[in-house]
């Protein structure tokens, strides 16, 4: 069993350039809080092998997203949810005068750095260079067994 709070400060930048905050870790998945400044249009990505839910908890913005079959783009505001399936193109941005904050759980869990690969968007990136790190950590001190 795990227990963790939200941490302060950012653990890192996902590959397309939100601020990440590491929540859970286990064998089948993984959980970060994001967090997008407002104006900021992340980078387009596409994963590999996992695909993610995210649940949006704050702020305004879009997500494009293409698949095999169609294109769409969805406007993100406090309680949507949304997939993103294996193998789908995506990018997003925070279109609100507040930071778009969302939860995202990623299945399998996040396998490292060379998961995503970053692709051509609809709108040009103007996030910041990513801090990188390995694989997600999360504290296990924090972790309390009962």
């Amino acid at each position: 069993m795990q227990t963790r709070s939200l941490p302060v400060t950012p653990d890192a930048r996902s590959p397309a350039g939100a601020e990440i905050r590491y929540l859970m870790d286990g064998e089948t998945g993984n959980m970060i809080h994001s967090t997008v400044p407002p104006g900021q249009v992340n980078r387009a990505t596409v994963h590999a092998t996992m695909s993610e839910f995210w649940h949006v908890l704050s702020g305004e913005g879009q997500i494009w997203r293409r698949d095999g079959a169609r294109e769409e783009t969805t406007v993100l505001e406090t309680g949507v949810s949304i997939d993103i399936p294996v193998g789908t193109a995506f990018q997003y941005r925070c279109t609100g005068v507040d930071p778009l904050q969302f939860l995202c759980v990623s299945m399998p869990r996040w396998p490292g750095d060379k998961e995503a690969t970053v692709i051509e968007g609809p709108w040009k990136p103007t996030a910041p260079a990513r801090r990188r790190l390995a694989s997600p950590r999360v504290d296990r001190t924090l972790t309390q067994r009962r």
